[in-house]
């Protein structure tokens, strides 16, 4: 039987606007792009073997691929569901759930092999820290999070901190990442911020910044284009005066602008930090790692000899995720790629081979 709209479809998922047969977004579910699609039958409850059928529980699912949607220019990869040919209708209620389920529960990466670690991606609403020292790729992961967002409907914000927006523009553009389209069409926007809070470096206005400021400003920012996704990189001169005495105040405006950040329940958060070379500590402050539900932390690492990128997955609350470190190379055009677990990585180059 033909489909009048999109919403009557097991193979439609509406949160995401998105039809798992033709791995695409549709625009207007009233009008399905694949005017064909028909549902098989539903079998009577004794089939001619006359055996009863499965229970869904116990109907094997098929194996889940990985697919890139349309014109997905920044590499990577997305897990999404791919149904077998012919499944019976239970078994694509059931994995239209799971996907769901999936989906509202977790904003996934766009880097490989990481959502997989984490069992779906980021908890969406919540707040993440990334931090490393210097050049470890801590603006390529943040960056490459927003794009996935874009690409599949998630809008996302980006507060420039450190660095001219125009510069960092430019520098993506020469690593392979054109970004003029997402912005014009409103899927991405950045926000510099550096001028407006440049008075925090002068200690006695720094006292007239009230976070209250600061958050509406990012708030009001990310409600213009509808915003899933947040990035603030760095995080420290946006709260830091410079001086010792100024930590107390830093610690209070996080805390205060991440719980009012999370309290909207709509923006899933990185916020970058920079950790000084050969420093233990994941963070400036000491209380963002408290108040982020995941670390990740990036670094360099020589091993026998080979200087190699790791990736050290600290803290990821309500994942069962213990820490652990992976290998990990940034690639031109499509960003950070995971290639194996440190332990896997020690062992073969201990053996020799590269």
């Amino acid at each position: 039987m033909s489909r009048r709209s999109c919403t009557e479809c097991p193979l439609f998922i509406p949160s995401r606007s998105y039809c798992l047969k033709l791995k695409t977004r549709v625009d207007d579910p009233l009008s399905p792009p694949c005017k064909t699609l028909t549902l098989p039958e539903q079998k009577t409850p004794e089939d001619p073997t006359g055996q009863r059928p499965q229970p869904v529980s116990q109907i094997p699912i098929p194996q889940q691929e990985s697919a890139l949607p349309v014109n997905y220019p920044y590499g990577g990869e997305v897990p999404l569901v791919s149904p077998s040919p012919s499944p019976s209708y239970s078994a694509l209620q059931y994995q239209q759930g799971l996907a769901l389920q999936s989906a509202d529960i977790f904003a996934p990466t766009g880097i490989p092999g990481l959502d997989e670690i984490l069992g779906g991606g980021f908890l969406r609403g919540k707040t993440y820290l990334v931090a490393g020292e210097a050049g470890c790729g801590k603006t390529i992961f943040s960056i490459q999070f927003l794009i996935h967002g874009a690409l599949i409907g998630e809008p996302g914000l980006y507060i420039a901190i450190d660095e001219p927006t125009n510069q960092l523009l430019r520098g993506l553009r020469l690593f392979g990442w054109d970004l003029g389209d997402l912005i014009s069409s409103r899927k991405l926007m950045f926000l510099d911020m550096r001028t407006h809070f440049s008075k925090i470096y002068l200690r006695d206005e720094r006292k007239h910044i009230e976070p209250r400021y600061v958050i509406e400003q990012i708030l009001a920012a990310a409600r213009k284009i509808n915003a899933k996704r947040l990035v603030i990189d760095p995080i420290a001169p946006l709260v830091y005066g410079g001086k010792e005495e100024d930590v107390l105040y830093a610690r209070e405006f996080l805390r205060e602008m991440v719980f009012a950040i999370e309290k909207t329940g709509e923006l899933t958060t990185i916020m970058t930090s920079e950790i000084p070379t050969g420093s233990s500590k994941l963070s400036r402050f000491g209380v963002e790692e408290f108040l982020a539900s995941g670390i990740i932390v990036l670094g360099i690492e020589e091993i026998y000899g080979n200087v190699e990128r790791i990736m050290y997955i600290r803290k990821a609350r309500w994942a069962p995720v213990k820490p652990s470190k992976y290998v990990f190379d940034i690639v031109s055009g499509r960003g950070i790629v995971i290639r194996e677990p440190l332990s896997e990585y020690i062992k073969r180059v201990s053996r020799g081979s590269r």
